[in-house]
C-alpha cells in the first residue's frame, strides 16, 4: 500500500542526533555527538532511597493518574526556584510541568501558532526544537548568531519582513549547538524588539544552571514586565534526563492553552518521576548537587579545550564555553563537512554535522558540534587526537 503522510511531517527527516545515537551501541565509538548528561552526575542512590519512601508512604499517588498541570508540590517548587534563583515569574504568570523541556517547546508553539506561521530562531539552533516547530506546520526562519548573541539588526529586518512571525525562539545561555552566551545588551535588545513587533519570546534554558566560569546573566524572563516571554526549563541536565521532567513559566492565558494541548498528548507528566524530583528538592541539597555537576563539566571542558589547543589550534576554530555541554567547531576552508564526519566515524569518533542545526535544512555548513559531557577523560584525549588524524587525512 502507498501511504500518504500529513503535510507537516511529509518532508521532515529524523533528528540527525537521534540517528547517530543508533551507532553508539558500538562500545568502541567515542561519543562526542550525544548531548547526554555525564553518567557520574546522576544521584542514583538518592533516587533509590526516595523511591522506596514514596512506595512505602504514597504508592497510590505515585501509580495513579495525576493532574495535567503537574504534581502540585513540584509546580510550587519550580515557581519558587524561578523566583528566588532567577528573579523570574510575575503575578500574571503560571507554571506547568511537562515531559521534558522538549515538550514545553512543542506545546508553546502548538498553543500560539497555526500552520504556515513563522518561528524565528537563532541560526544554528537546537534540532529538537526546529523539528517540533516544523511538525506543527510552522516555518523556521534563521537569524545569524554573532559573538554577542543573535544579530539584532537582522532580527529586526526579519520581524519587519515576516508578517506571520509569531515566536522568537532563543537559547541565550550556553546555546545549543554553539555553546555561546548572549550578552546583556543583546538580551535587552531582543526583548525590546519583540515587544515592539508583538512577538512572543520562547526562552529555552536547560543549561542555565551549568555555569562553571564567568558571570551569570539575567534570564529574559526576569526582564519580562509585559507578559511576552515563555520560559522553558528542565531537570534533564541537572538531575536525570531519563525522568523527562521539564517546566514552563508563562503568562496564564498561554499556560491554559498549553494545558489543553498536553491533555491531548499525554494527559500528564509521569507521576512517579515528578514525585521523585519533588522529594529530591525537599529532602536533598539541590544546589550542592548542581555544584558537583558543574565541577564535573568544568574539568571535562578544560581537558577538551586543552586537547583542542594541542591538536587542532590553527586548523579548526572552536568556541570556549563558560558552561553547558557543547563546543562548536568550524573546519578550515577546503575541507568538506561530510567528508570530515565520515573520516571521524571511520576512526570511531561520532560528531554532529552542523547541517543538522540549520533552520533551512538544505543550507550548507562547515561546522560540527562536540560534547565533553558523556565521554570519559581518556576518551576525550583519544577522541581529539583521532579528530586531528581525520582532518589531516583530508588536507
Amino acid at each position: 500500500m502507498e501511504y500518504t503522510f500529513s503535510r507537516a511531517l511529509s518532508d521532515m527527516k529524523p533528528s540527525a542526533i537521534r540517528e547517530i545515537f543508533k551507532s553508539l551501541t558500538d562500545p568502541e565509538i567515542i561519543a562526542f555527538a550525544a548531548g547526554n548528561p555525564a553518567p557520574e552526575s546522576f544521584p542514583a542512590s538518592d533516587f533509590a532511597e526516595l523511591a522506596a519512601e514514596i512506595f512505602a508512604e504514597e504508592p497510590t499517588k505515585a501509580l495513579q493518574y495525576g493532574i495535567t498541570e503537574g504534581y502540585p508540590a513540584l509546580r510550587a517548587q519550580c515557581a519558587d526556584r524561578l523566583r528566588d534563583r532567577f528573579n523570574s515569574g510575575r503575578d500574571f504568570d503560571d507554571t506547568i510541568i511537562v515531559s521534558g523541556g522538549q515538550q514545553g517547546l512543542e506545546l508553546c508553539c502548538k498553543a500560539l501558532c497555526s500552520e504556515g506561521d513563522a518561528v524565528i530562531c537563532e541560526n544554528p539552533s537546537f534540532i529538537g526544537a526546529l523539528n517540533a516547530f516544523r511538525s506543527i506546520g510552522c516555518r523556521t526562519i534563521g537569524v545569524p548568531l554573532t559573538d554577542r548573541g543573535i544579530d539584532l539588526e537582522k532580527l529586526e529586518a526579519t520581524f519587519k519582513n515576516e508578517p506571520k512571525a509569531k515566536i522568537l525562539y532563543v537559547i541565550p545561555t550556553f546555546q545549543n549547538p554553539a555553546g555561546s552566551t548572549t550578552d546583556l545588551e543583546t538580551r535587552r535588545g531582543m526583548y525590546a524588539l519583540a515587544k515592539k513587533y508583538g512577538i512572543i519570546i520562547l526562552e529555552d534554558n536547560p543549561y542555565g544552571e551549568l555555569r562553571f566560569a564567568g558571570e551569570e546573566l539575567p534570564t529574559l524572563k526576569s526582564l519580562d514586565e509585559d507578559g511576552i516571554v515563555v520560559y522553558c526549563g528542565s531537570f534533564s541536565k541537572v538531575l536525570s534526563a531519563g525522568m523527562r521532567i521539564g517546566f514552563v513559566c508563562a503568562p496564564k492565558p498561554i499556560i491554559s492553552k498549553m494545558v489543553v494541548a498536553k491533555q491531548v498528548e499525554d494527559v500528564h507528566t509521569n507521576q512517579l518521576s515528578q514525585m521523585l524530583c519533588s522529594r529530591f528538592i525537599a529532602k536533598r541539597d539541590l544546589d550542592a548537587h548542581i555544584a558537583s555537576v558543574r565541577a564535573i563539566y568544568r574539568g571535562k571542558c578544560r581537558l577538551m579545550l586543552g586537547e583542542l589547543d594541542k591538536v587542532l589550534a590553527g586548523k579548526v576554530k572552536f568556541t570556549r564555553p563558560e558552561g553547558g555541554l557543547f563546543i562548536w567547531c568550524t573546519l578550515p576552508e577546503g575541507v568538506m563537512l561530510d567528508d570530515f564526519v565520515k573520516a571521524a566515524m571511520k576512526r570511531k569518533v561520532a560528531v554532529v554535522p552542523g547541517t543538522a542545526f540549520n533552520c533551512d535544512p538544505s543550507a550548507p555548513s562547515d561546522s560540527f558540534r562536540i560534547t565533553y559531557s558523556t565521554p570519559s577523560e581518556e576518551q576525550i584525549v583519544r577522541g581529539i587526537a583521532l579528530l586531528g588524524e581525520a582532518l589531516d587525512s583530508l588536507r
